[in-house]
C-alpha cells in the first residue's frame, strides 16, 4: 500500500517476484514468467498453460547449432510468498511507503475495481480470475472464475465484468453479488483467431460505451493475415464489430471510430 499524509493508493504485489500492479480504473500490465496458482488443499504445483509465445520463439531463433540447443526456461508455477517479496528494496518518494496489499495470485496481469470495492485480477497463464475482497480490515484473494483460457483482459462496467480470453469475449453480470458462486461467463463475441503467439488480449471500454481489444500478429517477423494485427471494437452485447486499425483487407476503406 502506498501512503502519504493526504493520499492513500493501493499497490498489489502478486505473481512473479517483484511484479507490481497499481489498482486504477485502467489496467496496468506487465510481462511475467509462466506460472499457475497452487491448489488450496495440496502442496503439489499444478501445470501451467503452455507458454503462449513458445512456438514463435523457437521458430524465430537463429539456425546455428548453439542456438538450436537453447529454449525458454519455465519457472515453477507457484506464487511468491508474502515474506519473500523484497519490499525493502523498492524505493518510493519521500512521504510514501510501499507494502504488500495482497498475495497468492499467480501471473497477475490486469486489475479492475468493482462498484463495491472488489479488485478483480486477471491472468495470462492460468485459467483463473481472482477477486480480492476486504472485510473487517482483512483482505482475502480467491479464484472467482475458473476454466478460462488466457483471461488476460478484463474490464468492469455497470456491475458487469467483461473478459477477453484468447479467442472470445464474455461477460458475467452482477458478479459482485455472486463472488461465492459466480456463474459461467456468457460469450458475447467469438469471431476471433486462436493463434497462441500474441493471442492474449487486453480489454477496455471507450467513452462511446463500446468494448475495445486487439488482435495480435501470430508471429514475430511476418506479414500477418487480414484477420490479425488490428484493434477491434464491439457493442456491449457483442454486436457491430468494427476494425479500428484496418488490416490490408480494409486499407482505404472507411472505418467508423465511434464518438
Amino acid at each position: 500500500m502506498t501512503r502519504s499524509s493526504a493520499v492513500c493508493r493501493h499497490v498489489l504485489f502478486a505473481g512473479a517476484l517483484g511484479t507490481i500492479l497499481v489498482a486504477t480504473s485502467w489496467p496496468l500490465v506487465a510481462q511475467q514468467p509462466t506460472a499457475s496458482p497452487p491448489p488450496s488443499t495440496s502442496t503439489a504445483a499444478p501445470a501451467a498453460l503452455p507458454a503462449p509465445t513458445m512456438q514463435s520463439v523457437l521458430a524465430d531463433r537463429p539456425k546455428s547449432e548453439a542456438a538450436q540447443k537453447l529454449a525458454p526456461v519455465t519457472p515453477p508455477p507457484i506464487a511468491t510468498a508474502a515474506d519473500k517479496i523484497p519490499v525493502d528494496k523498492l524505493k518510493a518518494p519521500k512521504g510514501f511507503k510501499i507494502d504488500v496489499y495482497a498475495t497468492g495470485m499467480v501471473n497477475a496481469r490486469s486489475l479492475r475495481e468493482g462498484d463495491k470495492g472488489t479488485i478483480f485480477v486477471s491472468s495470462r497463464l492460468t485459467d483463473k480470475i481472482y477477486a480480492i475482497t476486504e472485510k473487517d480490515g482483512k483482505r482475502e484473494a480467491k479464484p472467482v472464475l475458473t476454466g478460462l483460457f488466457r483471461p488476460n483482459g478484463i474490464v468492469f462496467h455497470n456491475g458487469t465484468l467483461y473478459i477477453a480470453e484468447l479467442s472470445q469475449i464474455s461477460k458475467v453480470e452482477n458478479i459482485e453479488d455472486k463472488l461465492d458462486q459466480a456463474p459461467k461467463p456468457t460469450v458475447i463475441y467469438s469471431d476471433l483467431p486462436k493463434d497462441e503467439a500474441h493471442g492474449w488480449k487486453y480489454l477496455t471500454i471507450g467513452p462511446d460505451n463500446r468494448l475495445y481489444f486487439q488482435v495480435g500478429a501470430p508471429c514475430n517477423i511476418c506479414m500477418p493475415p487480414d484477420t490479425h494485427a488490428q484493434i477491434r471494437s464491439i457493442n456491449l452485447d457483442g454486436s457491430d464489430m468494427l476494425p479500428l486499425l484496418p488490416s490490408r483487407q480494409h486499407a482505404g476503406s472507411r472505418v467508423r471510430l465511434g464518438t
